[in-house]
């Protein structure tokens, strides 16, 4: 029987999600899990690609809007448009590429050929169907309202949705600050992309990227390795007392968090001084301060991470430099995708060593998570233990202050970011409710 289910009767929605904690079955549940596909990833933006990657005509990209396989494309006059990557003839995959430039696709299947807008445009041998065959009536299927903010492209199947701009709301300033580090806001989104796949279910990862709780001890060898070259080295910080410095976490609404280590930086430079060593790092900083002088200092700190974990509900996370995506594959089975970022309006060494420090976290602090996200579903499967705390702050006097916006800010070890996104979660799980 499903955990949704309790004495026979449909557990409401608020039963499961409390203020300081939720239930097991968020995590566990495959009706829970399909409903959210459904809701939460039917309802509200989902991020599907950066128009870097489609920057020429006839462009295409393969993804996922929740699990519905997608094709986001830039047709020959630099229109975008998202197409469910599914032939209308019988459901097989159309496009088996990650990337790349095509006018036309066509099914490998049975031979049915679709314009990069959608359109049917070849079926072999016609007259096989009858006259009443319309090639118009089989196009592919679209997300109906695809929207782009400063390059970010994000689609919704809820054509009822507010605007994606309202959909942002308070994260939106932080994406402006994270876009316009870079000269003219060029910012430039690699396709190619590293890639985990962990056993566990897809929300662990979001609860994780706004929880600066755990650095201390689940990246405890990375803060020892850092803080052997200082105590203010980048996320060293996090292994002593991190509530008494000045880093803090917000909820920003609409299931939207963020993490701010900018705080422990003061001067132009302090973002490269503090940064960890990285294989080749002392001679293209030679490079840089040879070549350019007094400017050095700025271009350094735009080759490392942004010192902001900024995540736009329910798949989008902005991490440093680098742009995550969360995929849920199943209730308890996710892919990661971390795609390294370039910027325009700066030397090529600048891109250079900019690869290397995004190098750094996916391969020292990503398994340490991603071990966690796999131990925590395996503690979820014991049912006799139903909840998941989310209390670390609540409660307690003082601790928290409410802007008047509604974002909600407080220490960085705080789980309010936690209690803020499941109250949206719940809101699109409310939409199918009598």
């Amino acid at each position: 029987m499903s955990a949704f289910a309790t004495n026979g009767s449909r557990r409401r929605w608020e039963d499961l999600v409390r203020v300081d904690r939720v239930h097991r079955s968020l995590y566990v549940d495959e009706e829970i899990f399909a409903a959210e596909m459904r809701l939460v990833f039917g309802h509200t933006w989902i991020y599907l690609a950066h128009e870097s990657q489609l920057s020429e005509p006839n462009g295409f990209l393969t993804g996922h809007l929740g699990r519905r396989p997608i094709l986001v494309t830039r047709d020959g006059e630099g229109r975008l448009h998202a197409l469910f990557n599914r032939c209308t003839h019988r459901a097989a995959t159309v496009c088996r590429e990650e990337s790349g430039r095509a006018r036309s696709f066509q099914c490998p299947y049975h031979g049915w050929t679709f314009r990069n807008t959608g359109e049917l445009v070849g079926v072999p041998w016609p007259d096989g169907y009858g006259p009443d065959f319309r090639r118009e009536d089989f196009g592919l299927g679209r997300v109906p309202r695809v929207e782009s903010y400063r390059g970010f492209v994000f689609g919704t199947l809820d054509e009822a949705a507010p605007s994606l701009t309202e959909h942002l709301g308070a994260a939106r300033p932080l994406l402006d600050y994270w876009i316009d580090r870079a000269p003219d806001g060029d910012v430039r989104v690699r396709s190619a992309a590293h890639r985990m796949v962990y056993r566990g279910n897809w929300k662990l990862a979001y609860d994780n990227a706004g929880d600066g709780y755990h650095p201390a001890f689940s990246h405890r060898s990375l803060l020892k390795m850092a803080a052997r070259l200082g105590e203010t080295r980048d996320m060293a910080y996090f292994g002593r007392s991190p509530d008494q410095g000045p880093m803090y976490v917000q909820y920003l609404g609409n299931g939207h968090t963020f993490i701010d280590q900018r705080p422990n930086y003061a001067a132009a430079g302090d973002f490269w001084r503090n940064q960890r060593v990285q294989p080749g790092r002392e001679g293209l900083e030679r490079l840089i301060r040879d070549r350019h002088g007094a400017d050095a200092d700025r271009l350094l700190d735009l080759a490392v991470g942004s010192q902001i974990n900024l995540n736009i509900f329910p798949n989008l996370l902005i991490i440093g430099n680098q742009v995550q995506v969360i995929e849920p594959l199943a209730v308890d089975r996710t892919q990661l995708t971390w795609h390294a970022t370039a910027i325009g309006g700066v030397p090529d060494e600048v891109n250079v060593l900019r690869m290397r420090t995004q190098e750094d976290f996916p391969a020292f602090g990503e398994p340490d998570d991603q071990a966690n996200f796999e131990e925590a579903q395996r503690g979820l499967s014991v049912p006799e233990m139903e909840w998941v705390l989310m209390n670390r702050g609540h409660g307690v006097p003082d601790r928290q202050k409410v802007d008047a916006d509604g974002v909600v800010t407080g220490p960085v070890t705080d789980e309010l970011h936690m209690r803020g996104y499941f109250q949206e979660w719940l809101r699109l799980m409310r939409l199918e409710d009598p």
